[in-house]
């Protein structure tokens, strides 16, 4: 496979972290900043286009994302998490969607002192209306890949995830 090309540099090159690149850059990082700005490029779009058309932030989406796959709820642990972000800011955004009657924050009758995060019937509405035109903004931002590339780049990133799982971070 052809080592790939810096990307393109001058007044109408897209500046993004990419555009660091040398041909003496190591083989990793080149791809670690390549993916990097292909994910930065299409969650700024996503992020302006969720703003636009729903006046929602992607945070906010993202944990509604994450309350529609369980439909019991989460504990605000639990979606710190999944969302890999602190405690407070899953506070800051449940209080938000909660103002807007979007969520719901329900005791845990075991344990008085947890609570557990739950959609309500026009959270879950208001999700997937939300969700079926994010999905269509996904299909068309990748709309030019092929779809041999995007099933080889599927693969190829699930086998890279598999390895980081199994390494060892200090």
């Amino acid at each position: 496979m052809p080592d790939i090309q810096p990307t393109p540099q001058g007044p109408d090159a897209p500046l993004d972290l990419a555009t660091r690149l040398t041909q003496d850059h190591h083989q990793s990082l080149k791809l670690w900043l390549r993916m990097l700005s292909c994910t930065m490029r299409i969650e700024n779009e996503i992020r302006s286009r969720l703003r636009a058309t729903f006046d929602i932030t992607l945070p906010r989406f993202d944990l509604m994302a994450q309350l529609e796959r369980h439909p019991d709820g989460l504990r605000m642990g639990e979606l710190s998490k999944r969302m890999m972000v602190t405690g407070g800011n899953i506070t800051g955004i449940t209080d938000q969607l909660e103002r807007e009657q979007l969520v719901l924050r329900v005791t845990d009758p075991h344990d008085r002192r947890a609570s557990s995060v739950q959609l309500t019937p026009a959270g879950r509405a208001a999700f997937n209306a939300m969700a079926a035109v994010h999905e269509g903004w996904i299909e068309e931002l990748l709309q030019d890949i092929a779809t041999e590339d995007k099933a080889q780049l599927i693969v190829l990133l699930a086998r890279m995830k598999d390895k980081l799982n199994d390494a060892t971070f200090r």
